[in-house]
């Protein structure tokens, strides 16, 4: 039987680099976020900034908090590690306007010699539209739910630290990749969205089936999934089918509310497109 690699539980010991790093990201938004109030009426609004905060206070606490180092013991924080990550602070994030603060953030002599130069070159701008096309997006996000919740490959990434952290970092691009496009119909800067509403309410559909099939499997499924947990010592009586049995439906409630909540402010605009939703703009 598999026993968990001590050093997959290293990167659960308050990584001090992601913390400094999500810290200095904070303070760049903030100087940005109040530069561009002091200078222009139509500055980020307040609500953005705390939107931004949070999505990043979520990947502390999925990666950093000391949550984080319960994830080889329960799949049930395994999975909240995985929710904070796609479902919450990725769409958090994109709804804060980073792009706009960040740049007003950053110093003007790294805007305009590395920022500015490397977003006009043609093969990253190419390489940004190939990448943020609805279908890629969708893609990427399902490729990832699916391919790190299959047995051997989770049981892999609990025993490496090294594929510890590239499943944590895959689940968040991914997740930053998948909420882009629906982001976009709410938020016009920095571009306006190419895809009309409708087609944003059956992507967050089609987008609820691998996870409702998933999350189902784990809720009814009385074989154990996941074996490496049998091995792993516990702190409380959850026996590891109830964990699992938690996990899935920990996911199945967690990604049906924020889906929901997202389509049903999609549906709005599409019903009243010149309705009372200017609150959801930047400007």
């Amino acid at each position: 039987m598999p026993h968990v690699h001590p050093a997959a539980a290293e990167w659960t010991k308050f990584p001090v680099l992601l913390t400094l790093i999500l810290v200095l990201t904070a303070l760049v938004y903030l100087r940005g976020w109040l530069r561009a109030r002091s200078t222009s009426f139509n500055g980020i609004r307040a609500w953005r900034a705390a939107s931004f905060l949070l999505g990043l206070f979520s990947i502390w606490v999925a990666v950093g908090s000391p949550i984080a180092e319960l994830d080889h013991e329960y799949l049930t924080v395994h999975m909240i590690q995985h929710l904070l990550l796609m479902t919450f602070a990725a769409p958090l994030i994109w709804l804060g306007a980073p792009a706009m603060a960040l740049l007003n953030g950053l110093p003007r002599r790294v805007v305009q010699g590395i920022v500015d130069p490397l977003v006009r070159w043609r093969p990253v701008s190419r390489l940004g539209r190939a990448l943020t096309q609805p279908a890629f997006c969708w893609i990427a996000a399902t490729t990832a739910l699916v391919v790190w919740h299959v047995p051997a490959v989770l049981t892999f990434g609990m025993q490496s630290e090294a594929w510890h952290i590239v499943e944590q970092a895959s689940f968040f691009a991914t997740g930053l990749l998948f909420w882009w496009p629906v982001v976009q119909l709410v938020q016009p800067w920095p571009s306006v969205s190419r895809w009309p509403v409708w087609s944003m309410i059956l992507y967050l559909f089609l987008a609820t089936l691998p996870c409702d099939i998933l999350s189902g499997f784990l809720v009814f499924s009385d074989r154990i999934a996941y074996p490496v947990y049998l091995t792993a010592s516990r702190q409380s009586g959850l026996s590891v089918l109830a964990d699992q049995q938690c996990a899935g439906a920990l996911m199945w409630t967690g990604v049906t509310i924020v889906y929901v909540v997202a389509g049903a402010i999609l549906s709005t605009r599409l019903l009243s497109p010149q309705g009372d939703l200017q609150i959801m703009e930047v400007r």
